[in-house]
């Protein structure tokens, strides 16, 4: 009997430690699976994070329209994708760029930090480029005095001209007539010589927009890039109760800027 009791107290306590161990061991790679699985999705998030920082800095950044000075070809309300890395994106914290894929054109919709608000982005069209000799008559752009064939160029003020003091910043840049006989106005001006490191941009809507005729010449390195496409567009002068969901532009959605 001594020996049967024996047995009968030692045989349960080598089950329970060995289910114990099995459970214990069962745990431990529960839990290792679940922290493989959390450092998993940890990295797949980072990952994608600086994927989208790459891409936003160097590839290509989303932009909101505030104003109508590019009416038609851009509206108010219209969100666009603009490609960065046509003209060379910036390197952050440092004056360098990525090497360009394409130089701006004459006729280029482009995406820069204007002279007089170097911290804001503005959108216009290139106009005028290095070299070019410009002018205004009558609100017909001429460039190496050859009117300029402008098929996007909107007028929306047929009952005169304006004269805005900003303008006096084009005596330095005049040929063929004194400084002092110059009375620029916003519908005639001119011909002033752009210069080799500058590029002159106007808004499509010409008689609703500051623009290089007010505050100058656009730096090379001040274009950051060219508007690709409207990924997005809603009314933004309809009904102020949710007019982003309720007044959405769906004939807008992927319409190409040109």
């Amino acid at each position: 009997m001594s020996d049967s009791q024996e047995t009968d107290g030692v045989e349960p306590r080598e089950e329970e430690g060995i289910v114990g161990r099995t459970l214990r061991e069962a745990e431990r790679r529960e839990s290792s699976r679940w922290l493989g699985a959390l450092w998993d999705w940890t990295r797949s998030v980072l990952v994608a994070f600086v994927l989208f920082l790459v891409i936003r800095t160097f590839v290509v950044e989303a932009f909101k329209i505030p104003t109508s000075s590019m009416e038609n070809t851009l509206l108010v309300g219209d969100f666009l994708l603009v490609n960065k890395a046509v003209y060379g994106a910036e390197i952050p914290g440092t004056d360098l760029h990525l090497p360009p894929f394409a130089e701006p054109e004459r006729g280029d919709v482009v995406v820069f930090n204007p002279p007089h608000e170097p911290r804001k982005n503005y959108v216009k069209r290139v106009v005028g480029m290095p070299g070019d000799t410009l002018a205004m008559q009558d609100k017909r752009v001429l460039v190496n005095g050859v009117a300029l064939r402008e098929p996007y160029a909107r007028y929306i003020d047929r009952q005169g001209d304006a004269i805005h003091p900003d303008m006096r910043w084009q005596s330095n840049h005049l040929i063929a007539r004194t400084n002092r006989d110059y009375r620029p106005t916003r519908d005639n001006w001119g011909p002033i010589v752009v210069p080799e490191d500058g590029y002159f941009v106007l808004g499509d809507n010409r008689d609703n927009s500051e623009d290089s005729r007010y505050w100058g010449f656009v730096p090379r390195e001040s274009i950051r890039g060219r508007p690709w496409v409207v990924y997005y567009s809603f009314d933004g002068g309809a009904e102020p109760t949710l007019p982003w969901l309720r007044f959405v532009r769906w004939d807008r959605i992927g319409h190409a800027i040109r």
